[in-house]
């Protein structure tokens, strides 16, 4: 095997808050992900905040629980905001949809969190195709913050 595996000797922690979050609806695949990718890239300068998926992007929406394994897992992928299951369930993507890409934001505090929605709904709003900006709603079961995007741009 090669390759070095580095690690600080050393490091810190601070409580913060995760799971901010906004679905970018496209009107096709390459639209979301050339909004999701500007999305991401204005919210790398909101400082004290991280995307933590790889890309900063999430394929398909997430939900809390499980269909079938709820019992051990707290959140998975949401069927209804899901592209390529959209006519195979009640799903919750516009017929005109077929882009579909959840940003999730971690931060140091909940206004910096706030900040970074705000940022990367901008960005992603300038693309041409971007149809729609929606949101998961958890009614605080995932967290113990709820953000409403609308309250964002007050």
């Amino acid at each position: 095997m090669s390759g070095d595996f580095l690690v600080e000797s050393e490091f810190g922690y601070k409580d913060g808050v995760a799971g901010g979050n906004f679905f970018i609806l496209a009107k096709d695949v390459m639209v979301g992900v050339k909004a999701a990718q500007l999305a991401v890239k204005a919210i790398s300068h909101v400082p004290g905040t991280i995307t933590p998926f790889p890309g900063g992007m999430v394929a398909s929406g997430s939900k809390v629980g499980s269909n079938k394994y709820s019992k051990f897992l707290n959140a998975s992928t949401n069927e209804k905001m899901c592209v390529t299951l959209k006519d195979q369930v009640d799903s919750d993507i516009r017929p005109d949809a077929d882009g579909v890409f959840e940003i999730v934001i971690d931060g140091v505090d909940e206004e910096s969190v706030k900040a970074a929605m705000k940022a990367g709904i901008m960005a992603a709003c300038t693309v041409d195709g971007v149809l729609e900006i929606s949101a998961g709603n958890f009614d605080g079961k995932l967290g113990a913050y709820i953000m409403k995007l609308h309250e964002l741009f007050e």
